[in-house]
């Protein structure tokens, strides 16, 4: 069960991330979590955003490089050891992780962490997460969970 992230290529300049922005809100496409990894000269803007489609194409016309990445999305429990555990998971089940990174959702209670793994991986890191209790959730229940 995985969530789609755009990652997004983005020059590292003054006005690029508001340029960014400011394309999603002109076509009414909400931003659920980002994260930016930056270099001297450009970034990668990785997003999950309601509307994948509509986002996909409104960065085409922009001329924005970008791909889809499978992620997954996991809910955790908001308190202190909850990512640790499932890193504990993952790690004991061989499973790399080649990034994270976490928001909270209008759930009370709840983080939710975006893991990236191998492609190789995600059916594994989905099932021994799910074995844990702390099972991935799609792209439809993610919006669902925060709008």
């Amino acid at each position: 069960m995985t969530v789609n992230q755009l990652s997004v290529f983005i020059e590292n300049r003054p006005g690029s991330l508001a340029a960014f922005a400011s394309l999603l809100r002109e076509r009414n496409i909400d931003l659920r979590a980002l994260s930016i990894a930056d270099v001297e000269d450009y970034g990668i803007l990785r997003v999950i955003v309601s509307d994948l489609h509509k986002a996909s194409l409104a960065l085409k016309e922009a001329n924005y490089v970008f791909k889809i990445t499978p992620v997954l999305a996991v809910p955790l429990k908001d308190a202190p050891g909850s990512l640790a555990e499932a890193l504990d998971t993952l790690g004991e089940a061989g499973i790399n992780i080649e990034y994270l990174y976490a928001f909270v959702g209008r759930q009370q209670d709840r983080a939710y962490v975006i893991f990236r793994v191998r492609d190789a991986d995600i059916d594994k890191a989905a099932q021994v997460l799910a074995k844990a209790g702390c099972a991935p959730i799609s792209q439809e229940e993610l919006k669902q969970r925060n709008g």
